[in-house]
């Protein structure tokens, strides 16, 4: 959790929306919360009033995941909250389960287009036929090969192999694309796409300035660092410099930005929540510089030196994959050297 979470402010202080239901946090703009099957128990979603080619609606702004009981809050949603008007079109920050699970059923359900990157469609397409990077076979042997030792656990990620198709059994046939500096016209108001990466292959914010709004998506959260893993797809990559150096778009936005973000609550903050992030990590990154010169280290024996609960096998993964983006971060920046050891594990010591 932030420890600094004091330096932000809450406009909206604890309300929140329950499943089925919407808040509207500006004209036009509307707050859904659905859950989550997991300790992250649940997404922010965004209804935004729009109009296409003379019609009056709605965009939808992320899905949540595909399964009954949101189906459900939806419907809710659509008979109660829509006025009587259509959806007119589903945007998706990135391709990650909670975000893109209902995209075919939501497209299909109205009739409308899918607007996401195109990394992160063509991504989404890909791993809800392979599960790449989220479990089986190539996974197991990834996170063994980073020090990953406990066979009950390197057997349940070996079964995950249909975990995010799980979650997202479909991905829609077709879509449009958004890329960074898009400036789409939604409801009457300019919302400028700014992409990220390093969570996602490449995500999307959106910005509107005559509204101060972000939605962050998963790029800005007020309480929790946003993931930063590295999986078996890309087994070198260093996509920590990537979220790092995507942090920075978000300086030149004004400073009383109200951000929207999928996780947490909807606050205000947002240069002082970036520079938090860069400090959380730099503190990280030194730790592991301090731990890997007092001797070689893997990316499982980080694991209780950056995290100090109790990790579930969902947490694991994911803070496996986090240890192994620091450990990048240091190794590409020169300031580490790896070696693979005798068995066959990589290991990481002071360059």
């Amino acid at each position: 959790m932030n420890p600094n979470e004091a330096e932000l402010h809450y406009p909206r202080g604890d309300a929140l929306p329950v499943a089925g239901r919407t808040l509207e946090i500006a004209p036009g703009v509307r707050w859904l919360r659905m859950a989550l099957p997991f300790a992250l128990d649940h997404i922010n979603l965004w209804l935004l009033r729009d109009r296409q080619d003379g019609i009056e609606g709605w965009t939808i702004v992320d899905c949540g995941i595909s399964d009954d009981a949101t189906r459900a809050a939806w419907e809710q949603v659509f008979a109660e909250h829509l006025g009587g008007l259509p959806v007119l079109r589903v945007i998706v920050t990135h391709m990650h389960p909670d975000h893109i699970g209902l995209a075919h059923w939501l497209t299909e359900r109205w009739g409308c287009r899918l607007w996401i990157s195109a990394t992160d469609f063509n991504a989404a397409r890909v791993a809800s036929h392979s599960t790449t990077g989220f479990g089986g076979e190539r996974s197991a042997a990834f996170f063994t090969s980073h020090g990953l030792t406990d066979p009950e656990a390197i057997a349940k990620v070996r079964a995950r192999s249909n975990y995010y198709a799980g979650m997202v059994p479909q991905v829609p046939a077709t879509f449009r694309r958004l890329m960074d500096g898009m400036t789409l016209d939604i409801g009457g108001h300019a919302w400028r796409c700014i992409a990220g990466y390093g969570h996602a292959p490449e995500h999307i914010a959106l910005h509107a300035p005559k509204l101060s709004l972000l939605i962050s998506g998963d790029m800005v959260l007020p309480r929790i660092s946003t993931n930063v893993s590295v999986y078996d797809l890309e087994p070198e990559s260093d996509p920590l410099a990537l979220f790092l150096t995507s942090l920075m778009r978000f300086d030149n936005l004004p400073a009383d930005t109200l951000v929207l973000p999928s996780h947490g609550k909807p606050f205000t903050g947002l240069h002082a929540r970036t520079r938090q992030l860069h400090e959380h990590h730099a503190a990280r990154l030194a730790d592991v510089v301090a731990a890997c010169t007092h001797r070689a280290c893997h990316a499982a024996d980080l694991l209780p030196v950056l995290f100090k609960r109790q990790l579930d096998l969902h947490q694991t993964t994911f803070a496996l994959g986090e240890a192994i983006a620091h450990l990048h971060a240091l190794w590409h920046a020169g300031k580490l050297r790896r070696h693979a050891s005798e068995d066959g594990v990589w290991r990481f010591s002071a360059a």
